[in-house]
């Protein structure tokens, strides 16, 4: 099958894997020009320009990482965001859950200390504190962490690394527990990333990170989880590999079913105490089943992805040939990748509702699509109700079980577009 070279793809462009700083050369897939995902657009700049980056993702032949390139810097996608995890009780139970595992297991007390990175609004660190651990947050967007302080919940606004690592050291100790969900996908600076939490750990201590993963990704044709926040698409032998140069061993790996399958890490000093779990190999073994050892198997992903677009517009358009109605519900980054990829815009969806006030009021970017409370669609009562943030999809469709008085459906687009069972 014909390999695609950057330079040939974006003429003079080309960059280094943030990984092994390998020349990264192969297309993964390519989905366009959008701009970033969380920019909701103000009413009064609706009729203004936005700024559009390459939402192109790219494999290193070296070390098989895929990833962007760093078009938009943290300092501008985090400078004013508008996520706030605790708009999601599914997501807040599962942080309760994982508390209570990490106390269990780890035998965490009153005399522990915990950190999560990327800590949000203080949706999980909430739970520590009910149980008197002492604990901190670290959160690079100020308007999210002063939800946490808001909470009680120390929080340092500042971008982890190794320089951040060592102020945390000195102020608040070393970690019985580093901890971070979605967040190493999010990260630039990989290695410094990495080598901070190396620096902050207790020689007994424990790093668990939860991310996307990236055989569901590619199995399960989620495409729209590939926008400019998210840096790196992470393969379990990549992280593993690479945290082994950092002197970090994976000793344990967990299967969740959250944002459309994801696992969670579990890594010590190496020569630590823990034994390596059984999991770890299967792991191994099971991405190599699949095919992620070699790169054959990522450059099969853009056409799946070309099939996925062409059936969601045609539902969307048989729909609106029909006379039928369309909203959506939510206004994730996935959504907008989505939305600009497909070139969806009000022409066939009406609008979009969501629950986080920062949100309402605005416009999706790119695509300009109002963002309404949902209480808009009891009002309208659309025929058809497209789920965005699709990993949501039970949530969802229990807020919108009263659709059906007026035979409304609920429809997810991915891995290929379907209507909800109600």
């Amino acid at each position: 099958m014909e390999r695609y070279n950057a330079k040939t793809l974006e003429k003079g462009h080309t960059f280094s894997c943030r990984a092994c700083e390998a020349e990264v050369s192969s297309s993964f897939v390519n989905l366009g020009m959008t701009p970033p995902c969380q920019n909701h657009v103000e009413p009064e700049n609706v009729n203004l320009h936005e700024v559009y980056y390459p939402l192109h993702a790219y494999l290193c032949d070296s070390c098989m990482l895929v990833q962007l390139d760093e078009y938009v810097s943290p300092d501008e996608i985090f400078s004013d965001y508008a996520y706030f995890s605790s708009y999601s009780t599914s997501w807040v139970e599962h942080a309760g859950r994982y508390v209570d595992m990490a106390v269990d297991r780890f035998g965490l007390g009153s005399e522990s200390q915990v950190y999560e990175i990327a800590s949000n609004d203080g949706y999980l660190l909430q739970h520590f504190v009910s149980k008197h651990i002492p604990c901190t947050g670290v959160e690079p967007a100020a308007n999210v962490a002063e939800a946490a302080i808001a909470k009680n919940i120390p929080t340092e606004v500042v971008f982890f690394g190794t320089e951040s690592a060592n102020l945390l050291a000195k102020k608040y100790g070393l970690a019985d527990l580093i901890l971070g969900n979605n967040v190493l996908a999010h990260v630039p600076k990989l290695n410094d990333f990495i080598g901070g939490m190396k620096l902050l750990l207790k020689p007994d201590g424990v790093i668990t990170m939860e991310f996307p993963h990236l055989l569901q990704l590619m199995k399960n044709n989620q495409y729209d989880t590939i926008y400019h926040e998210h840096f790196s698409y992470l393969a379990f032998f990549v992280v593993v590999n690479t945290f082994a140069k950092h002197g970090l061993d994976v000793f344990d790996v967990e299967v969740l079913p959250t944002h459309g399958g994801s696992i969670r890490i579990f890594a010590q000093h190496q020569d630590g105490p823990r034994e390596i779990s059984a999991n770890v190999g299967a792991m191994l073994e099971l991405e190599q089943e699949y095919g992620l050892f070699e790169p054959e198997v990522y450059q099969l992903f853009a056409a799946q992805v070309r099939n996925s677009k062409r059936r969601l517009l045609e539902f969307l358009i048989k729909a609106h040939d029909q006379g039928k109605s369309v909203a959506a519900y939510g206004a994730p980054g996935k959504g907008n990748t989505l939305l600009n990829y497909c070139g969806i815009g009000t022409d066939l969806i009406e609008y979009t509702v969501d629950l986080s006030p920062h949100k309402n009021g605005r416009y999706t970017p790119g695509s300009r699509i109002p963002i309404f409370h949902p209480d808009r669609i009891r009002e309208t009562k659309p025929d058809f109700i497209l789920i965005l943030p699709w990993n949501l999809e039970k949530e969802i469709t229990q807020q919108l079980e009263y659709i059906r008085e007026w035979g409304g459906q609920c429809v997810v687009p991915i891995p290929e577009v379907r209507l909800c069972a109600q």
